[in-house]
């Protein structure tokens, strides 16, 4: 069954193909906090997160990017994971940070509130031969190339490349239905483009305050999901009315650029879910609502159901 959810934000109202409330009439700007779902719990047994480890792209020849591999303390090799890829990897496992992701897996896991998932953190490629230590959680110079471009090749980067390098090591379910990607900014257009272009390989998609907007191209999605034929993937979208708005060029406007994304699932009847905030262009309200995305994503697993 095919389920539709919006979530508004006070008295705002965000008619679809209506005339858009004017800034005076927006709610204040919110900054979200992480939930105890994206904190160290007493009892919870704690994955462990290999990395950074260096990586060559032949996709993207002349970069260079790193990953690190979250293993749950549940996994047994001789069951196969389910996976979750992670744009910006340097951000998504900042233990300082408001995305979390290592703990909020640990949680849900431990749970049963989602199964037992491989996290892959990855981060954009840099160009040039070594990795700066100097860029921390900053992003590297190839990144709006891989992420902000329509077409196939960081899907390659992703299916035919991250996961069997992972798989050398670890046993990763082939299923689809069973793996999830997601990512923030630039990286919630890039997880959506994996799975636009390779949904026998990726079907859960969790894109926060994502960049479908004219900085490669990214402004044509609503019409290209409008054109083709619905696929098989579940999406779970994230926004804040205060999203990097740009009345005066609207294919800038990443808050008007995500409401025609939503209006797209919902007429093409997609599996979607879309949380509507206050805040603006930063990873705070995504990084709270990963818990309730990752349930929702997998929320008909049979781990979880069975549980």
């Amino acid at each position: 069954m095919r389920s539709a959810f919006v979530l508004l934000i006070g008295a705002l109202a965000c008619s679809f193909g209506a005339d858009q409330p004017a800034p005076e009439q927006l709610p204040p700007k919110i900054t979200y906090k992480p939930g105890s779902d994206s904190q160290k719990q007493e009892g919870v047994p704690a994955g462990e997160l290999i990395g950074p480890v260096l990586f060559k792209s032949k996709v993207f020849d002349g970069t260079v990017r790193q990953y690190w591999v979250y293993v749950p303390a549940q996994y047994k090799p001789e069951h196969a994971a389910s996976v979750l890829v992670f744009q910006d990897g340097q951000r998504a496992v900042n233990p300082k940070g408001v995305i979390r992701a290592p703990v909020v897996l640990d949680n849900l896991i431990h749970r049963k509130e989602i199964p037992v998932t491989i996290g892959i953190f990855v981060t954009p490629g840099h160009r040039g031969t070594e990795y700066p230590a100097s860029l921390g959680t900053g992003n590297p110079n190839n990144r709006s190339v891989e992420y902000d471009s329509l077409g196939d090749a960081f899907a390659k980067l992703i299916v035919d490349e991250m996961l069997p390098e992972v798989a050398q090591k670890y046993t990763l379910t082939k299923d689809p239905n069973e793996r999830a990607i997601a990512g923030f900014s630039s990286g919630g257009i890039a997880a959506f483009t994996v799975a636009w272009e390779r949904p026998e390989a990726f079907r859960r998609v969790y894109s926060a305050i994502g960049s479908f907007t004219n900085l490669r191209g990214g402004h044509v999605y609503p019409d290209l999901v409008r054109k083709a034929d619905t696929k098989p993937i579940r999406v779970y979208l994230q926004d804040g009315v205060h999203d990097n708005r740009s009345p005066m060029n609207t294919k800038r406007d990443w808050f008007l650029q995500n409401q025609l994304m939503v209006e797209v699932l919902r007429e093409k009847d997609y599996d979607y879910k879309y949380v509507l905030g206050a805040g603006g262009h930063a990873d705070d309200h995504g990084g709270a609502l990963l818990p309730d995305a990752l349930r929702w994503l997998w929320r008909d697993h049979a781990a979880v159901k069975g549980k």
